[in-house]
């Protein structure tokens, strides 16, 4: 593995660490909190399906797990930043076609979710290219 890709792998898991927190704190917020959002939003909040919170927690978990085995060397990070992938389409099909976020929050919601797609897409390629080439044991 080249020092360029553990960097990348390490400011990954950074990243997806960032991911779960944000996960957890989905499922932390209270009432009171959803309450302040507005009403649109509050709808979303309080109808979201099991299997999307599902595919958010093996796309938060997956790409953690992932990206360490990735920074660590091991090809156990394939299998799990697939996972983790299918997690992240999963979810954006539920937040783009399901409830149309776009219609609820405006344009600007596609940019974090784009970056999120992209990211996944990239750490599958990195571990699959990294099993193919024998860097990752």
């Amino acid at each position: 593995m080249t020092k360029g890709t553990k960097i990348f792998a390490w400011i990954m898991v950074v990243w997806n660490a960032i991911g779960v927190l944000a996960f957890v704190s989905q499922l932390l917020m209270t009432p009171e909190m959803i309450a302040q959002l507005p009403e649109a939003q509050q709808e979303a909040y309080k109808n979201i399906p099991t299997w999307s919170m599902v595919a958010y927690a093996l796309a938060v978990f997956g790409g953690l797990l992932g990206s360490l085995m990735l920074a660590l060397g091991k090809k156990l990070a394939f299998p799990l930043l697939v996972v983790s992938l299918a997690g992240v389409l999963v979810q954006q099909f539920y937040n783009f076609v399901i409830i149309d976020s776009i219609a609820l929050l405006g344009p600007s919601v596609v940019i974090l979710p784009a970056v999120v797609v992209i990211i996944s897409i990239l750490l599958v390629v990195v571990s699959q290219r990294g099993v193919k080439a024998g860097w990752l044991q």
